[in-house]
């Protein structure tokens, strides 16, 4: 199913299909694939809603890169109902819905971080290191 919706036309940053590259990535979630407004995960499709670019400052805060390196950081809107199981019937979030990700891509890797809660996020490392909405980060490549 996700080589339907994966064309290398439409591999742009974050678009596309990823495998699972960490631990956490192929226990919680498999494979993923995001396309314009949704994310495939585990052969379930969810609405996803472009919310903005992040900055260096914040891709650095939230996945521990460095600022001046090349990349991308994007953050979007979604909603997976804190029921959803993934696979060996994992959940993103525990009880709580996920509501936010945050990507960042630096050459044929993607790191995905979602988040619960209905604020936005702060992508400040004191922020983040505080925050109880930070559900985990994933890694995924090409």
């Amino acid at each position: 199913m996700l080589a339907m919706v994966c064309s290398p036309a439409g591999w742009a940053q974050d678009k596309g299909c990823w495998r699972a590259a960490s631990s956490t990535a192929t226990a919680i979630t498999g494979d993923i694939a995001i396309a314009n407004n949704k994310i495939t995960i585990d052969f379930a499709t969810f609405t996803l809603a472009p919310i903005r670019a992040l900055t260096a400052a914040e891709v650095g805060a939230a996945f521990n890169a460095d600022v001046n390196a090349p990349g991308n950081g994007y953050l979007y809107r979604l909603n997976v109902p804190a029921g959803r199981r993934f696979m060996h019937h994992n959940t993103l979030c525990g009880t709580e819905d996920t509501q936010w990700l945050a990507t960042y891509v630096e050459g044929r890797s993607l790191q995905a971080a979602f988040f619960s809660g209905p604020n936005l996020p702060v992508f400040t490392l004191d922020a983040l290191e505080n925050s109880m909405d930070r559900c985990g980060t994933f890694t995924y490549a090409r």
